[in-house]
């Protein structure tokens, strides 16, 4: 990756001159030091070079959970996340009995706090090094598709079983810039998580589905976990005689908390995003793939609803599934309205023109004409496949039938050396695989998965790409007797399938292991073509991309690459937006607002508790009278700011907004302030923001954030949580 830095694409197009003002960029930690100016113009005291140093505070405090961010908060392993991203691990220890999602958990003491459950991790990110040249070691312009593919793979995979020498660590090498360059990335992973302290849902949901990607908020969307390791400070599965992590630093928690216009930063592993992407993907994204899949969302969300009315079991079960559901067809519907609002083609349309008459002008750029062309014949034919396996994948959903595929697989994997083998199914993946089949138990139910498979069944019989073998499954599965025949169900039952050889899987006379058996080939068809696509997609996108780069540099514009589920950091400010005509959101949200909100009814029914502090007035340490900073004139020559707007408060916040530069993934991050100190934990973006992952929009593009106030408010005020305030670093 080039050392130049740069904004978006789309905004080229609109002619303006954007500079990191704007507050975009998902910047990765080495690319700090290039922009130590806009940083101290943010009022970032923090140094650049302290930033870019993983070893060092804030970020050597940051760590990532696989789907979300967190970071620690206390010498003892004490973690501050999301309740959202602990929606997992407050699912798994809730029952009838004792549902921890409807009334909240706090342990008084380490001996209460329970496991988040086997599959929950912590990674600390302690190396980033450029690995381009070995991944693309021996691979050759004679290669077709598929021989470069796994050339490149194989060489990924030597790179991580190197990494992984000692398997305290997890390591990822990630693909920049359309696969220019390589990043290995090495983290350490804490493997006993357990949970500590979770206000109810009622709380950490506050809004529920009607209010996420809305604004104003009124969330309290925290969640605190604790990293344990064995008494020697290694590593180690859950066990009674761990201890609790102690990290190299956790963060300080500025109670005073920020004001409009301070400068703030936010650090975590935001998931994907797609504005180097070309105006076909886009388009195909818009016109298909988004609407075909919030779709399918919908009609799942409406069945689990349907059976959680009846039976309680099942929504505990299923709470996280419905949760992710709702999460992802919300904001894929704020996409495609985004796209319409905005026109978004239309942006990239004309960058993208723009792109392609400096290539035809630039003498030296003249072969990229053809590999755009050339890419974008492979992506035509990638989108094909994409149409074509939707439903044939779909129609295999079943959790049973998702398992039995994956075993089987496993077992034919084994067959091989380990480095020959497919990623996912290496000796270094089978404990998080183990984990994965004995948590299922914990979110599955037979009717709820048998209803759910019926759906994607149904859509598929009804659309015109059809597969030989799996039509052949269909017309014979009754399933009925296949749920009631099969032993999957049952934890250690899947488990010991780990071990069993290929033979034994077409000797079963279990219906999902049959089917698994049945359709095997068909699935690996899919995947040698899904791979060939990917291999000759490799060969010719960095090369487009080194021109891009090369177009940005001549205009003088630094780059940033997409997100990719690696360590970031992005800056901005404190502020409100113009959401609509005549309409100003305000920066913060106050108490008074959850009360206001309140009907008694669900998602909308905070808890009496709550409520009557609220209504008492006790604000404890944490009441603000004034949210406006005394540095916002500066602020406001950059970007419009709304002065007439100023909040008076004498309340506590509750969320703020910020121009920082955030997407899936981020949920969890900490926001800090220009000394590095915790004032919030990213949780969501406004509605009008949903577009950012293909277009960034300064003037309304806005995350949304737990104020840490709010969250120490509920620990003083409502939770009585004094085991944890003491635990905390308060600077005041």
């Amino acid at each position: 990756m080039p050392s130049k830095v740069s904004f978006s694409l789309s905004a080229l197009a609109l002619g303006l001159a954007l500079s990191s003002h704007a507050n975009e960029g998902q910047w990765l930690p080495m690319q700090m030091p290039e922009l130590s100016g806009e940083l101290e113009r943010a009022g970032i005291e923090l140094p650049a070079e302290q930033l870019a140093d993983l070893t060092q505070y804030p970020m050597n405090a940051v760590v990532g959970l696989g789907y979300c961010t967190a970071s620690f908060v206390s010498p003892n392993g004490l973690v501050v996340t999301n309740h959202h991203c602990a929606y997992r691990g407050i699912q798994y220890n809730s029952n009838e009995q004792h549902n921890y999602l409807e009334e909240g958990f706090l342990a008084s003491t380490l001996d209460e706090e329970p496991s988040a459950g086997p599959n929950e991790r912590l990674y600390i990110t302690d190396k980033i090094e450029d690995v381009t040249d070995q991944v693309y070691a021996g691979v050759t312009d004679e290669m077709d598709g598929y021989a470069r593919y796994h050339q490149i793979q194989d060489n990924r995979k030597a790179l991580l079983k190197a990494c992984e020498a000692d398997d305290n660590y997890r390591c990822h090498v990630r693909s920049f810039h359309g696969g220019k360059k390589y990043y290995l990335l090495r983290q350490l992973m804490i493997r006993d998580v357990r949970l500590v302290y979770a206000p109810p849902e009622s709380v950490g949901s506050y809004g529920g589905d009607i209010d996420n990607f809305e604004y104003p908020r009124h969330s309290g969307d925290f969640t605190f976990l604790r990293a344990y390791v064995a008494p020697d400070g290694s590593p180690a599965a859950y066990s009674e005689d761990n201890v609790p992590y102690q990290p190299k630093s956790y963060l300080k928690v500025n109670a005073a908390g920020v004001k409009q216009g301070d400068g703030v930063l936010v650090a975590g592993y935001p998931g994907r995003t797609s504005r180097h992407k070309l105006l076909s993907e886009l388009e195909f994204a818009s016109d298909w793939q988004y609407p075909v899949q919030a779709a399918r969302y919908q009609h799942h969300i409406d069945l689990i609803d349907q059976y959680s009315a009846q039976d309680k079991a099942i929504k505990i079960a299923y709470a996280g599934t419905k949760a992710g559901l709702a999460n992802r067809m919300k904001k894929l519907n704020g996409l495609l309205d985004g796209f319409r609002k905005t026109d978004i083609p239309a942006i990239k349309g004309e960058q993208q023109s723009a792109f392609q008459d400096w290539l035809k002008k630039d003498a030296s750029h003249q072969a990229a004409l053809a590999d755009f062309a050339q890419l974008e014949q492979r992506l035509a034919e990638q989108r094909n496949y994409r149409q074509r396996v939707f439903y044939f994948h779909n129609a295999q959903s079943s959790a049973l039938l998702n398992t039995a595929n994956r075993l089987y697989k496993l077992a034919n994997e084994r067959t091989k050396p380990d480095a020959k083998r497919e990623q996912g199914y290496q000796e270094r993946d089978m404990k998080m695989l183990e984990a994965r089949l004995n948590r299922l138990s914990r979110s599955f139910d037979a009717k709820m998965d048998r209803a759910l498979w019926e759906l994607d069944i149904d859509a598929y019989k009804t659309q015109e790409h059809k597969t030989e073998a799996l039509d052949k499954v269909l017309a014979e599965l009754v399933l009925e007797q296949a749920y009631d025949n099969t032993g999957l169900t049952d934890a250690q039952t899947r488990i010991d399938w780990m071990g069993k050889s290929v033979e034994e899987f077409k000797a079963s006379d279990d219906p999902f292991i049959k089917m698994a058996v049945a359709l095997f080939d068909a699935n690996e068809a899919a995947r040698k073509e899904s791979q060939t696509l990917a291999g000759e997609i490799t060969a010719v996108r960095p090369k487009v991309m080194t021109a891009l780069l090369d177009w940005y540099d001549s205009r003088k514009q630094p780059v940033y690459p997409d997100a990719n589920g690696t360590l970031r950091i992005s800056y901005g400010v404190v502020d409100g937006y113009q959401a609509a005509d005549a309409l100003y959101k305000q920066p913060f949200t106050r108490l008074e607002g959850i009360a206001e909100k309140h009907t008694g009814t669900f998602p909308f029914k905070a808890p009496d508790d709550v409520l009557a502090a609220i209504s008492d007035k006790r604000y404890g340490s944490f009441a603000q009278e004034s949210l406006v900073s005394d540095n916002q004139s500066w602020y406001c020559s950059i970007l419009p700011c709304a002065n007439a707007n100023k909040p008076s408060f004498n309340s506590v916040p509750v969320n703020f907004l910020s121009s920082v530069d955030t997407t899936g993934g981020n949920s969890g991050s900490p926001i800090l302030n220009g000394k590095g100190e915790l004032v919030g934990l990213n949780f969501d973006s406004t509605y009008e923001s949903i577009t950012k992952d293909w277009y960034f929009n300064p003037e309304i593009t806005r995350a949304v954030h737990v104020d840490f106030r709010y969250i120490l408010w509920m620990m003083e005020n409502v939770d009585n949580a004094d085991n944890l305030l003491k635990e905390l670093e308060l600077v005041k």
